[in-house]
Parts: structure tokens; sequence; C-alpha cells
């Protein structure tokens, strides 16, 4: 028994009509940029169903209606789709540029189906405003195969660079074969083909888009894991794993790793003056202070209450003592306004120097710690360096 294109279209505007309320009530959240891209794909998938039920109507619509009304609910599901996934990958909208391929595509099949009716340069006309939207989709997942974090991203980049194969194929098919059909509705294995596949586009889209919302969402929440919630920087895990990972990368390459340790001197008094929100408020300050100096590949994390650990790849102990003295000079010199009122701050800094025979962790932040609180006992705001035997020395030094 032949298929008909009725029947398939009926059958497309369910599973697309199911996928949207699926993607609706089962995805929540507090409002983020994956949610609202979430929405926008289960509206895009709303009126592409509604696009096949009218196609699979037919019988009861008149040809005008189901050319102009039919179009225009794909190119604008279209547009919605290009903004849900550029949305989710946090690439740039181009709101503008999907809104101009949907009005001039729908503007030229229009003129082509009811002006000057010619139905293989409508579909051509169609197809280009197609694969502009299927191209900027590619745009904003290109690269997502040579990145091995993101499989999910390389999944949707070949459904939409099968999708674009689809439309390629069947305009060659139109321009090329043998008896094309002269309408989407006329009974023909290219319309019939065509539609099936475009009918499981959707929900191929929609697992990848689901698996690549999943993926983002597990990088969130494995970035939130590794940071202080209240400076900014890497929190104690996250630090411990850079420190690994310079470590390594030193030992292979016979490098040096600084490390420092910084505290802010007399921090109880400023919690006592001006409470625990005036203490935050001078803890991000204190980390701002620090941030402007460091390097690129430097790394600061707050590893307790008021201490910070600088990880430094590629400098020696003379380059620790320099920078390290540079993030007290910077800190002894700015103030912070809370309550009307100047906050100077002070910060005491161990430092020690991770190379050949010295590259366990726990040992260098042992001897960081203990040029610390050397430098508390010698009168703080001052800089003190470990040697090797763990007797720290005065690398610099400023009265309190």
């Amino acid at each position: 028994m032949p298929v008909q294109v009725e029947t398939l279209s009926l059958l497309n505007a369910v599973q697309a009509l199911a996928l949207a309320i699926m993607l609706w009530v089962g995805t929540h959240g507090d409002g983020g940029r994956g949610l609202l891209a979430i929405r926008l794909r289960a509206g895009a998938l709303g009126l592409e169903a509604a696009g096949y039920a009218l196609l699979a109507m037919q019988a009861f619509i008149p040809p005008a209606g189901l050319l102009m009304g039919g179009n225009a609910l794909n190119l604008l599901a279209q547009m919605m789709v290009v903004v849900s996934i550029r949305l989710l990958v946090g690439k740039p909208l181009r709101l503008v540029a999907a809104g101009a391929i949907a009005l001039i595509g729908w503007g030229g099949v229009a003129w082509l189906g009811i002006v000057h009716p010619d139905y293989r340069l409508r579909v051509l006309w169609g197809s280009v405003a197609i694969i502009g939207n299927v191209l900027l989709n590619i745009d904003a997942l290109r690269g997502g195969c040579r990145d091995s974090g993101t499989r999910a991203r390389c999944v949707l980049l070949w459904v939409y660079l099968l999708a674009l194969a689809l439309v390629l194929w069947r305009n060659g098919a139109l321009w090329l074969g043998v008896n094309p059909p002269d309408q989407i509705a006329t009974p023909s294995p290219v319309n019939v083909f065509y539609i099936l596949l475009s009918g499981m586009q959707p929900l191929f889209a929609s697992i990848g888009f689901l698996l690549l919302y999943n993926e983002i969402l597990r990088r969130e929440l494995h970035d939130l894991a590794r940071v202080d919630p209240l400076t900014g920087v890497a929190n104690r895990r996250a630090i411990g794993e850079a420190s690994d990972r310079m470590l390594d990368e030193a030992r292979a390459w016979r490098g040096s790793v600084g490390v420092l340790l910084v505290d802010a001197d007399y921090f109880k008094e400023v919690n006592d003056r001006f409470g625990h929100d005036g203490g935050d408020k001078v803890l991000q300050s204190l980390v701002g202070c620090i941030q402007r100096i460091l390097r690129a590949d430097d790394i600061v994390g707050r590893v307790g209450g008021e201490e910070f650990l600088v990880l430094s790849p590629g400098v020696d102990a003379v380059g620790v003592a320099v920078l390290a003295e540079r993030i007290r000079a910077t800190v002894a010199n700015s103030a912070l306004r809370i309550d009307d009122q100047d906050v100077h701050l002070t910060v005491s800094i161990g430092t020690a120097v991770a190379g050949p025979g010295h590259w366990d962790m726990t040992a260098l932040r042992r001897r960081a710690d203990a040029a610390l609180y050397a430098a508390k006992r010698a009168g703080r705001n001052r800089v003190m360096a470990a040697v090797q035997d763990d007797d720290p020395l005065p690398a610099t030094t400023q009265p309190a």
C-alpha cells in the first residue's frame, strides 16, 4: 500500500508536538540561558508540529493558505532553533540574520507560489533559506568534533550536516530527476522520502540538543564545584588540581613553580569593626589586588578564611620573591572604602619554589606555611622565603 504524504505529515506533527511537550514539561531551573534555550527549542518544535498538521489537513485548507502558513511556521521555527542553539553554546545570537533569512525566504516563497508560480524555483528559494539557517547552526557548533570534551556538540553538528545534505538531495532530485513532483503534497518517492527524513530530523536534533544541554550543565556544575563563591577564585579543590598539573608539567620540562601563601594581617579586627559583610568586601578587594599583579599563567586560590595560595610557573627563588613583594606593596598601598571609612590592609607572604628534588606539593605548602608564620612573628606586612632545609629566611621586609 503506498505511503501518503498526509499520513507521514500527521505522524511528524504528533512526534514534534510530543517532543515539544516533553522538553517544556521535563526541564526546569532558575531561568538561566540553558533553560531559555530549551524553551525556545520546545517552541520551535510546536511550530513545526503546526506546520506538519497543516500539510496533513491540506484537503481542508486553501492552497494559498497552506503555502503561506506552512512556510511561515517552518521558517519561524528555524529562526528559533538558530537562536536557541547559539544561546545554549554562548555564541552571539545572530537574531537579525536569522530574522532576515526567515522574512526574505517567506517573501520569495510567496512570490514564487502565488504571484509567479514555479514549484522548483520556490523549493530552491526556500532551500536557500534553510541552508542559511543550517549554516548559522553549523557555525555555532563548529569545532565540536575536535574538542574531546564535548561529544554532544559533535553529534548535533552531524545532524545539521545531514540536514544540509537532505536539502541538497531534494533540489537535485527536483531539477535533475525524471517526472519530478509539482507540489509538496503530490504523492511521489521524492516527497515521501523528503517528508519522512525531514520529520525524523527534529527528533535527532532534539536528542542532540538535550545531550548538549546536559553536557553544558555538567560542565557548569564541575566549574562551580571548583570556584570559591565569595571571591570567585579557585577553591581548595581546584587549586590542588592546578598544583598537581603545574608540577607535572614543570617536572617534565625541568622547570620550576613558585608557591606563595598570602595571609591578611589582623583580619579579625576588620571583621570586628565592620562585621562579616565588610570583611567579605575586604577579601574581595584583596583578591582584586592580587589578580592585578599576576600573569596569565599564574593561578590564585582561596585555601582558608583569609589565606590564599598563588602558583606561578616558570619562576625561580628571585622571581617568586619579586612577585611576592609586588603583591605585598600593592595591597599595602591600596585602600577600600567601607561605611564611609578607609580600610588599609596588609598581608604577610611566605614563599617556596618547586624544582629538582622538591616536587611534593604537601612539602612545598609546609615550607611556605613556615615562612608565612615567620613573617607574622617578624612583625607582619613582609615577605619571607623558605630555604631548602625548611628554615625560613627573609626575602624582603617592610615595617608593619
